[in-house]
């Protein structure tokens, strides 16, 4: 499977067969200012121009749909592997340049799920050296038994793939699952793989989330573990 731990993991006794699946950006980190400087940065270098509402419709997405589809500035295959490589290596730049918050309840949610035993995973549409670089930088490492990212998949989100791989990641079916997410893609992939879901309503409006999901909240700290429990059974 392609799938590595980014850290050496203390093994979860796990007392229940339910997992929980994160995206990364907008879910358990804010870095969006961030991406959205490299964006600005990498146009400036390419010189080519970002139209209106890229930002939020590239939410949830691989670069490989947002460079085509979204900017239009190529079909080129290896163009569009090179300018999405050149985007996250400025991403990573200004995170280390700027740091990264943690968002607010996430590192309390991610505490209660380990000591009730439910294994935590992340699927998410960045590339993996992004999350390692800010899983270093908030230190969130022990909290997760694996990870998917952009260079795991085929098929970005609104594919379920991504969480499919993360939940056998942790030996979980997806009905034992609950995938928190912020991006309308990322919620439709939940739906479409099966899984509970719960929005959170950082980069939407939370009512704009709530028919797209089982649960919409506007910050994790609205959640307990017991909450994530419920939902499943």
């Amino acid at each position: 499977m392609s799938f590595r731990s980014v850290h050496s993991v203390p093994k979860i006794m796990a007392t229940t067969d339910i997992g929980a699946l994160f995206d990364w950006d907008g879910v358990i980190v804010d870095s969006s200012a961030a991406h959205e400087e490299s964006w600005e940065l990498l146009a400036k270098e390419e010189r080519r121009p970002l139209p209106p509402g890229h930002f939020k419709a590239g939410f949830g997405r691989k670069n490989t749909y947002i460079v085509p589809e979204i900017l239009g500035w190529t079909r080129d295959t290896g163009e569009i592997i090179r300018i999405g490589k050149r985007k996250e290596a400025l991403y990573r730049d200004v995170l280390k340049r700027t740091s990264v918050s943690v968002l607010p309840g996430a590192r309390d949610l991610l505490e209660g799920l380990r000591t009730i035993g439910i294994p935590c995973a992340i699927g998410s549409s960045t590339d993996r050296l992004n999350i390692e670089t800010c899983l270093n930088l908030t230190s969130l490492h022990e909290f997760f038994a694996a990870i998917i990212s952009a260079d795991d998949v085929i098929h970005g989100k609104p594919n379920p793939e991504v969480f499919l791989k993360a939940a056998a990641a942790i030996d979980r079916k997806p009905a034992r699952c609950v995938v928190f997410e912020d991006a309308y893609a990322g919620l439709e992939a939940a739906h479409a793989g099966g899984f509970k879901s719960i929005g959170v309503g950082t980069t939407n409006p939370v009512e704009s989330l709530r028919d797209k999901c089982d649960l919409a909240v506007h910050r994790l700290n609205e959640l307990t573990a017991d909450t994530i429990l419920k939902l499943v059974t």
